[in-house]
Formats: C-alpha cells, sequence, structure tokens
C-alpha cells in the first residue's frame, strides 16, 4: 500500500480485513468497524495501534500489542496468552474474564481499567503503573509485579500465591480476602492497604512499610516480617503466632487486642482508638472519545 489512506469511511469487509492483518480473530461477535483506528508506521518507527469499541471475546493470543493504546474499550473474555503488551496504555476499558496468562505486559500504564476474574498467571507486569484498576477475583498466582506502582487498586479475593510484589508501591490496595501464600512483599509499600482476613501464609515482608494497614483476621503463618514497620498497623484478630522475625517493637507499635495471637514472649499495643487510614480516590477513567469510522493507514510499500 502506498501513501496515506485517512478521513475515509471504509466498508465492513475492509475493517475485518484489517483485523485479520493484525492476527485477530473473533470467536463470537466481531469487532465494531468504526471504533477502531489502526495506524501503521513504517518499518523503521514502533507500529502505534489504537484500539476502542467493542472485541469481546477476541483471540489475541501471542499477538505484539506493544505500545498499544486501549481507550474505553470492551475486550471482556478477550484471550491474550503470551501477547506483546509491552508499554501499553489501557484507559477506562473493561477486560473482565479474560486470560493475559504469560503475557509480557512489562511497563504498561493502566487507568480505571477492569480486569476482574482474569487470569494473570505466570504474566510478567513488572515495573506496571496502575490506577483504580479492579483485579477482584483474578488468578494472579506467580505473576511478577516486582517494582510496580499499584495504587489504590482492588484486589479482593484474588489468588496472589506465590506472586511476586517486591518493591511495589501498594498505598491504599484492597487486598481483603486473597490467598497469598509463598507471595513477596519484601521491600513493599503496604501503607494503608486493607490485608484482612487474607491467607499469607509463608509470604515475605521483609523490610516492608505496613504503617496503618489492616492485617485483622489474617493468616500470618511462617510469614517473614523481619525489619518491616507496623506503626498503628491493625492486628486484631491476626494470627501471627508462627510469624518469623517479629519483634516487641514492632508489635508494641500495632494495634492488637485480646484476640491477636503472637508469638511466645511478644505483646501487642493496645491504641485507644484504631483509626483507619482512608485510601486515595482512584482517578476517574477519562471520558473515551468518539473515533470517527474511518482507517488510517501510514507507511511504506506493502
Amino acid at each position: 500500500m502506498n501513501g496515506v489512506v485517512k478521513e475515509s469511511v471504509l466498508p465492513r469487509r475492509f475493517a475485518l480485513a484489517a483485523l485479520a492483518a493484525l492476527g485477530v480473530s473473533m470467536l463470537a461477535a466481531p469487532a465494531s468497524a468504526e471504533a477502531i483506528q489502526l495506524l501503521f508506521q513504517d518499518r523503521d518507527v514502533a507500529r502505534m495501534v489504537s484500539l476502542g469499541g467493542s472485541c469481546n471475546r477476541c483471540d489475541l493470543s501471542g499477538r505484539d500489542l506493544s505500545g498499544s493504546t486501549f481507550t474505553g474499550a470492551s475486550f471482556t473474555s478477550a484471550t491474550l496468552v503470551g501477547a506483546n503488551l509491552r508499554g501499553a496504555e489501557l484507559v477506562g476499558s473493561n477486560f473482565s474474564n479474560s486470560d493475559f496468562s504469560r503475557a509480557d505486559m512489562r511497563g504498561i500504564e493502566i487507568n480505571g481499567a477492569n480486569f476482574s476474574s482474569s487470569n494473570f498467571s505466570n504474566a510478567n507486569l513488572s515495573g506496571a503503573e496502575a490506577r483504580g484498576a479492579v483485579f477482584s477475583r483474578s488468578n494472579l498466582s506467580r505473576v511478577n509485579l516486582s517494582g510496580s506502582e499499584m495504587v489504590g487498586v482492588n484486589m479482593n479475593g484474588a489468588d496472589l500465591s506465590g506472586a511476586n510484589l517486591s518493591q511495589t508501591e501498594l498505598f491504599g490496595a484492597n487486598l481483603a480476602n486473597v490467598n497469598a501464600r509463598g507471595a513477596s512483599f519484601a521491600e513493599a509499600e503496604l501503607n494503608a492497604s486493607n490485608l484482612s482476613s487474607g491467607d499469607f501464609g509463608g509470604a515475605n515482608f521483609q523490610d516492608a512499610e505496613l504503617n496503618s494497614a489492616r492485617l485483622r483476621a489474617g493468616n500470618f503463618s511462617r510469614a517473614n516480617f523481619a525489619g518491616a514497620e507496623m506503626r498503628r498497623t491493625d492486628i486484631r484478630g491476626a494470627d501471627l503466632s508462627s510469624a518469623r522475625g517479629l519483634t516487641q517493637d514492632q508489635t508494641r507499635s500495632a494495634c492488637g487486642d485480646a484476640t491477636t495471637r503472637l508469638p511466645r514472649g511478644l505483646t501487642a499495643g493496645s491504641c485507644s482508638a484504631v483509626r483507619v487510614v482512608r485510601p486515595p480516590v482512584p482517578p476517574r477513567p477519562p471520558v473515551p472519545p468518539v473515533l470517527p469510522r474511518n482507517f488510517v493507514f501510514a507507511g511504506g510499500d506493502e
């Protein structure tokens, strides 16, 4: 294809052909042709793809979507197994019930996207930046989230077993009711986060910040708290009886009660009123733009 074609309304068959050229197959309802823009630069410049509209149950497994932008898109129940989403931007999009297992999502930026009940097992999201994202009931087992910024994310009921969240910022995150057995939170910032009623057996909190976090009614058997900060941490009803690395200074600065279970010889501090630090309100995702009914192709010969 020579030159540039733009500001043109293409028939639906051309829209679907363009998706096929990208390697997208529709397992159910086809994509909305008028809501998808594709911009291909020449081969010496990184390809940019902007996707919006609806492509539910799309199969994008193994596809190269690095640097793509998903704005106001609906990709529910999509399959992205092993896809390359490195450096992509997901804004106000719905990916619930989708499969991102083994996907490369390093450095991805997420703003107000929904991934509830999705599968991220063995995916790599190291260095990701997420605000207000929803991962509730998702499978995040063995996911790599090291060095990420996950402020105000909702992971309620998620499976984080064996996950790597070391050096991750999780300020104000909701980790209630999670299965995080064997997960690493080493040097993570969990200040003002909610870890209530979660299973953190064998988890690593070495040198983590848990100030004003809620560990209430959680299981922390054999968890490592060496060097962790626990100022005004709510440990009421938490089982820390076999936790490792705990010191009297840590437990005294926390807020416990008669239901707190600690290693022998340690006692918990008693706070007259446990102050719950509210996490920041996640930013609202921007209103998706109204995309023109056109396809833009810019580049060299094909």
